[in-house]
């Protein structure tokens, strides 16, 4: 699972890069290592919103780090990055990605 965050995180970095590449705006989960819960959100900056995670910047995560990047999906608007977040906050959201997490 480690080496496969690692490879999507390059993959994101790499595309950053590019110009004519489309903005994304990305609805994403972590695993906090300490209690193994889920945190669910949305960003226009993956790559650097783990790591504001990581670092104790966001308050809701900063006792359960370290977190690692589990699942993310990318949207063409920041609208749809919301109601995907908001969606995957629900209990038919949460079965989901249990499902998806196995």
């Amino acid at each position: 699972m480690a080496r496969l965050q690692k490879l999507s995180l390059q993959r994101l970095r790499a595309g950053r890069k590019c110009a004519d590449v489309a903005k994304f705006f990305y609805t994403y989960v972590l695993q906090s290592k300490k209690d193994n819960n889920l945190y669910i959100g949305w960003s226009d900056d993956l790559v650097e919103r783990v790591s504001e995670h990581n670092r104790g910047k966001v308050t809701a995560t900063k006792s359960r780090s370290p977190m690692v990047l589990v699942y993310y999906e990318a949207c063409l608007s920041r609208g749809n990055a919301i109601k995907r977040e908001k969606a995957l906050k629900t209990g038919f959201g949460r079965k989901y990605l249990k499902g998806r997490l196995k």
